[in-house]
Order: C-alpha cells, then structure tokens, then sequence
C-alpha cells in the first residue's frame, strides 16, 4: 500500500480513535470510516463507476459531506460543488468536469439534479441511516450513470486522481 493513497492515511490511524464528529451525534470511529469507505467503493462499482470516473458531490457542510469527500475519493475522482450555485453555474461545471455521477441529499431539490439529468448523468441519493454515527451515510443509485467500457474498479492507486476542486478564480468560473 502506497503511503499517499486514501487508504494508506486511513490505515495509519488507530481503529477506534474517533475520526468525525457532530454535535449531539455518536462520534465515526476511523474504523467506522474504513468500513465507510469499503461499502462506498463497493457501491460505485456496482453502479459501474470506479477509478478515474468524477463523482460530482453537491452536499451540505456536515459530517456526511467529509466521509463522502473521503470515501468516493478512495475509488473514484471527486469533485465537491458548491450547493448554492445556478442551473447555469452547474451545467459548466459538470460539464467541464465530465462527471459520471452526481451525489446530493436524498430528496434534493438542487438545481444540480435537473441539470445532471439534462446531461445524461447517474445520480446517487445519500441518506443517513436512523441512529448512525456522524459520517456514517448509505446511497441510492436512484439514476444509473451511462455504461462506461473502461471501468476500472477496486481501490484507487497512488497514480490516480482522487479530487478536482474548481475555483472561481478571475473568470468567476
């Protein structure tokens, strides 16, 4: 395992220290994140995404947004999106990020969701099962992304592209 992949930082934790937390919530231990982790994995490929696909998250701040964050990028390339932006600001950014997925709340009313829809995009709904600790989420294939012939499944490798993050720079873009 090489030291600058996703789960070589998460294996250099101890299992049971707490890894997130969130008022009033029962902390995520870093073992509670591996196994995070290894269902998110799973479940993109399942969905036929895996290993350099961009999964565009379109999430509140919170505990759930993190693990996300960590999560999709161990096995796919993630791309966090500021919920605030217009259909306009969506459209350029999935387009330009030639996501394969986007993942929002269950139950978004985001203007991301119609927009993924327009651009023939999957779309994952996460939702925090009753009682789980903070970080902890489940997600819903609730629209499967196009068939890809170039799935590259499992863990994602030190050569790998784990984040693009845009910034609006002087182009507001």
């Amino acid at each position: 395992m090489n030291a600058f992949t996703i789960d070589a930082l998460l294996a250099t934790a101890a299992p049971e220290n707490q890894a997130l937390g969130a008022p009033d919530r029962i902390s995520m231990t870093y073992r509670d994140l591996r196994e995070q982790v290894d269902a998110t994995v799973i479940a993109l490929n399942g969905a036929g995404v895996g290993r350099g696909d961009r999964v565009a998250i379109v999430l509140p701040n919170g505990p759930e947004m993190a693990s996300a964050f960590v999560a999709i990028g161990a096995g796919a390339t993630t791309a966090p999106l500021n919920p605030a932006y217009r259909a306009d600001e969506f459209r350029f950014y999935l387009d330009d990020l030639g996501a394969r997925l986007l993942v929002v709340e269950r139950g978004s009313d985001s203007d991301a969701v119609a927009v993924a829809r327009e651009l023939g995009m999957g779309i994952a709904e996460l939702f925090v099962p009753e009682g789980a600790p903070a970080g902890r989420f489940e997600l819903e294939i609730v629209e499967e992304p196009a068939a890809s012939d170039a799935l590259q499944t499992g863990r994602a490798q030190a050569d790998d592209i784990a984040l693009v993050l845009h910034t609006s720079g002087t182009t507001s873009r």
